[in-house]
């Protein structure tokens, strides 16, 4: 069981790293579908809990990386973060008191947000211009989802970063991917006071989490852009009906 959820965070390292998605729509669904195979349930309030810690390690390994190769922002990422976190905080807290079909619906809705997104490309910002004022009540909104469904929020901040506050969008993946693990650590937090987060799981999240976000980072710019968000949008689709099955289907 331990080295599947391992497996689960190498894949939700290099994709969430690759696209500055945080790696959570793979970890959540996924722990969801994947333990009950070992025996072992697990509720999808846990799954966010664990992916907390995976989104944790996103931030740290990723960010690394994209500092490195001088693409994170770094004082645009230390000026917004304050609303992720505000936001994570009040997600997270969410996350504890609302039901466990309400929390799938939601997620089940962003990730078909998120394929939606990829399939038709974002559009490409690549000229400074001067930030929307509506950048921080929109990276509000991203903590709150980051804390909520335990994303790092990325589906909302990569836009926001480059649409909105005019960033080219390596850069904002990069400053999306540093933004993320600021967040986490507050929603985690929360989280463990709870008492839904399981640390084993949540360490074998990480430890895959934190080898494939390195490696995702590093092949950002050798893989096929078109050909990797075709794919990832399908996993999305999948996922989220699969979802929206297993807590409607049956009521």
């Amino acid at each position: 069981m331990m080295l599947a959820v391992i497996g689960i965070g190498l894949l939700a390292g290099v994709l969430g790293a690759i696209l500055g998605l945080g790696g959570g729509v793979v970890v959540v669904p996924a722990l969801e579908f994947v333990l009950p195979l070992f025996g072992r349930d697990i509720t999808i309030q846990q799954a966010v809990a664990v992916s907390q810690i995976g989104v944790l390690a996103v931030g740290l390994s990723g960010a690394a990386s994209y500092l490195q190769q001088g693409l994170v922002r770094a004082r645009t990422g230390y000026l917004l973060s304050p609303y992720t976190i505000v936001g994570g905080a009040a997600g997270a807290f969410l996350g504890l008191i609302l039901p466990a079909q309400a929390v799938a619906t939601v997620f089940a809705a962003l990730l078909l947000y998120s394929a939606y997104n990829l399939l038709r490309g974002l559009k490409r910002v690549e000229v400074e211009r001067e930030p929307s004022r509506l950048v921080p009540p929109a990276m509000t909104f991203a903590g709150i989802m980051s804390g909520l469904l335990g994303i790092g929020g990325g589906t909302v901040q990569v836009p926001v970063l480059n649409l909105m506050a005019g960033v080219p969008i390596r850069q904002a993946i990069a400053t999306s991917t540093f933004i993320m693990g600021l967040t986490a650590v507050g929603n985690a937090l929360v989280y463990q006071a709870g008492g839904l987060l399981d640390i084993p799981l949540a360490a074998g999240v990480a430890l895959g989490v934190l080898v494939g976000a390195r490696a995702g980072a590093v092949l950002q710019s050798r893989i096929p852009a078109a050909q990797l968000k075709l794919f990832f949008s399908l996993l999305l689709i999948f996922t989220a009906l699969q979802l929206l099955w297993k807590y409607w289907g049956n009521a």
